[in-house]
């Protein structure tokens, strides 16, 4: 059977951030990426994807005042490929230091915590990546010394350190990427991150594909 060459990737959108970055990103690599609040379009999509840039509390205020937190979950329980990038990674956690009164998504059991004293924040720069989990399919074809884009002053830290994938140097070990079941999340911006970044959008294109014929 033939793999289709667009699989329908639905990019969240709850109007904070530069939403269209990242659905541009995707459509290069091959993606129908539509940025879209529809709950019909976002569960019949092959796969989905949180972006996010801002404060973590006011983020989730906007995907909830858009209705978007079920379908998030649903898409996340359906067990189809599903991508949080950035503040988006830091969603999908229980909640975060930075707005302790709010409430994450719960998808990646853990807090978002500052990243070590003693350096600049936000890290606002290129940094390597350690590869944790060489193996895992998103982050295949990255080479032995990935660069990627990051601008946060926090990361996240889950309860089950196996969920680390990617780490990073910044005062200290700072983790980078994460993995737990179908969801894939990186703290670094991909769509920013160069040759670098588009391999690993296209690896969650090609991921979606496979899924949808499987």
């Amino acid at each position: 059977m033939t793999v289709p060459e667009r699989p329908l990737v639905a990019v969240l959108d709850y109007g904070i951030g530069n939403l269209h970055s990242a659905q541009k990103a995707l459509e290069t690599m091959g993606a129908d990426a539509r940025l879209t609040a529809d709950a019909g379009l976002i569960a019949d999509a092959d796969g989905v994807v949180l972006p996010g840039v801002g404060a973590f509390g006011a983020c989730m205020s906007a995907l909830r005042a858009c209705a978007l937190e079920q379908p998030a979950l649903d898409a996340v329980a359906s067990g189809r490929p599903f991508l949080g990038i950035c503040v988006g990674m830091q969603m999908l956690f229980d909640g975060s230091e930075e707005d302790p009164g709010a409430r994450g998504l719960g998808v990646i059991p853990g807090t978002v915590r500052w990243i070590p004293p003693g350096v600049k924040r936000p890290q606002m720069q290129w940094n390597r990546l350690e590869l944790v989990t060489p193996d895992d399919p998103m982050l295949a074809d990255l080479g032995p010394e990935p660069w990627v884009y990051f601008v946060h002053s926090l990361h996240g830290v889950p309860t089950d350190a196996a969920m680390v994938a990617a780490t990073c140097e910044y005062g200290g070990t700072v983790n980078a990427a994460f993995r737990n079941g179908n969801v894939f999340a990186t703290q670094f911006h991909p769509e920013k991150s160069g040759p670098t970044g588009l391999r690993l959008l296209a690896n969650f294109v090609s991921i979606c594909a496979s899924e949808r014929v499987a």
